[in-house]
């Protein structure tokens, strides 16, 4: 989803900062006069000078060294204040942004690139905050001093004035047409860079099976395909630079000479005094300055404009799961379950469950089974809200779970996944995963239920030891004991295993066997396996094909059918 977006979307984010903003403004005005103050005495020099009055000359240059120290001081004030308000607007923005990344849908993360959204939370709103820094307290002081000393100048000599800022128009429609090409060739700089750093993600996250298939070149020619993008893209941009530095600077100083021959002339015709003339050139050369900062800012917030719109595009996505605006809080539950005419599909028209009604008793083990595409992990997904169905409803003890809040209906209903997801973070921390305040001896209490009390004790710092990034120090089975800690922890009445020992090995496929025999009790269960010998003690086993349920009953009625659940168990108990 494509938006345009621009700066004015910054003025929430800006709008709270005012204090400090007004606290820089203070600082600004005052460094602005203390500016005009120098050029007033600037020109007084010259008069002395000439006199060789040197007791004149020192009293003048205590008073600009005086000024100096005032002028620096105001400048202090505006960098700190305006930089705080800078920090804040970056902070808050990064903040919001990654709020609003949470409540988006499962489906927008399956297809989004980790290492675009990481470039996009750390690169592109530093960029933001640095582009709002200068604008703060670089590029408004050089915006008001282009404006009074002007002011000034044409009071000295609206003539000289005029000479100096005729070639002004085409400066700034140069400056504005090289600003617009730099914003979209930043743009595009900024997309190859994401790409970079999604692939480096992808790679390391993956690196067992580059080894694995010794793809090593194959991956090195792709990110060198995608770093030479990077490059031609930047080169742009830092091209069209290096050709607008010489052509602003030559303009620059055909205004200059214009200004030195139009002064030579106004002091020939006694129109204008020596010390005036000083008093202009100082001005003018104060000029300088605030014009060049101004050009390049100009080029920096194009840049940065670009950072905005891929910011702002984010934040312009919206979940399809949504709380309504009267949400209540699901109270605790029996964990009746039931599924009423469920029909789902992730695109129109190509429908992955179609009409499913279920009703699953408090305590009840359901196991869910068929090839894979059947829509098995669709029909728990359904549950917890990752989607909402096409038609239909679904109720937890008798009621829509469309009209309770998705933090009270979501904290009651635990998942241990095939694949555990583990978090850089103590043992005790992932277990107690989305806990602030948890109890210590709880935690033991779960591990213990889950098989996972005694190979955590054996870790060199216990339950305090760290986990690696996912988890790579701990074997599957002992993140999956952790997974299942996690869930008894969590102490919910609904539970939802996918798939939870099909990537173990025997022994600790006993080890977790155990510990979700455990879990389970008086819990309602939906258990998602292949291996058909994890279901038999279910009390409901569903065949799904098609996303249609076309079997159901216990282990020894399925098999008595011989149909497909009989098929399938003969297939992997034939040896």
């Amino acid at each position: 989803m494509k938006t345009r977006s621009n700066y004015w979307q910054l003025l929430p984010y800006i709008r709270p900062q005012w204090q400090n903003i007004i606290k820089g403004l203070v600082g600004i005005v005052g460094y602005v006069l203390a500016t005009l103050t120098l050029i007033n005495f600037a020109g007084k020099l010259a008069d002395p000078f000439g006199q060789g009055n040197v007791i004149a000359i020192a009293q003048l240059a205590a008073i600009l060294g005086l000024v100096f120290l005032v002028r620096g001081v105001f400048q202090s004030v505006q960098d700190i204040y305006m930089s705080k308000a800078a920090l804040r607007v970056a902070f808050h923005l990064r903040k919001q942004t990654y709020a609003h990344l949470q409540t988006l849908d499962l489906s927008y993360f399956e297809t989004a690139k980790a290492g675009d959204l990481s470039y996009r939370l750390t690169e592109d709103i530093d960029r933001i905050g640095e582009v709002v820094n200068k604008l703060f307290h670089d590029f408004l002081p050089c915006v008001l001093q282009l404006i009074a000393i002007p002011i000034y100048m044409i009071y000295l000599n609206w003539q000289l004035t005029l000479a100096t800022v005729i070639i002004a128009p085409l400066m700034g429609i140069l400056i504005g047409w090289f600003g617009e090409r730099l914003r979209k060739y930043s743009l595009k700089s900024q997309n190859r860079v994401s790409d970079l750093s999604a692939i480096l993600t992808e790679v390391f996250s993956g690196i067992r099976l580059v080894r694995a298939f010794a793809a090593e070149k194959y991956e090195i020619t792709r990110f060198s395909r995608e770093a030479e993008r990077s490059f031609q893209a930047k080169y742009s941009a830092e091209r069209l630079k290096a050709v607008q530095i010489p052509i602003i600077g030559f303009l620059e100083a055909l205004s200059a000479l214009s200004l030195i021959l139009v002064g030579t002339w106004q002091i020939q015709q006694r129109n204008l005094t020596v010390a005036e003339f000083f008093s202009y050139l100082a001005a003018a050369g104060l000029l300088i300055d605030p014009i060049g900062h101004v050009t390049n800012n100009y080029n920096e917030f194009k840049q940065g404009e670009a950072s905005v719109d891929r910011i702002f595009e984010l934040m312009a996505i919206q979940p399809t799961v949504t709380e309504k605006p009267k949400a209540i809080n699901l109270p605790p539950v029996q964990g009746k379950v039931e599924y009423r005419h469920i029909t789902f599909a992730y695109k129109p028209g190509e429908p992955v469950l179609r009409d499913i009604s279920l009703f699953a008793m408090p305590g009840e083990a359901i196991a869910l089974v068929g090839a894979s595409g059947a829509g098995k992990t669709t029909f728990v997904n359904l549950l917890p809200r990752f989607y909402d169905p096409t038609t239909g409803e679904i109720l937890i003890d008798g009621t829509d779970i469309r009209d309770v809040s998705l933090e009270s209906l979501r904290r009651q209903i635990g998942i241990v996944p095939q694949e555990t997801i583990m978090f850089s973070g103590t043992v005790t921390q992932n277990i107690a995963f989305g806990q602030d305040i948890y109890d210590l001896d709880a935690v033991k209490a779960a591990a213990k239920i889950a098989n996972a009390h005694q190979f955590i004790t054996q870790l060199p710092e216990g339950y305090e030891t760290w986990v690696g990034e996912r988890g790579v120090n701990l074997s599957g089975g002992q993140r999956q004991r952790i997974a299942i800690a996690r869930a008894v922890l969590l102490n919910p009445k609904i539970l939802i295993l996918d798939e939870a020992t099909s990537a173990l090995d025997s022994e600790s496929e006993a080890l977790v066997q155990e510990a979700l025999e455990r879990l389970m009790q008086q819990r309602t269960v939906f258990i998602i396996a292949h291996r058909l010998s994890t279901v038999r003690k279910c009390d409901r086993i569903l065949v799904l094909e098609r996303g249609q349920i076309v079997e159901s009953g216990t282990h020894e009625e399925l098999l008595a059918l011989e149909r497909r659940y009989a098929k399938f168990y003969t297939q992997q108990f034939s040896q």
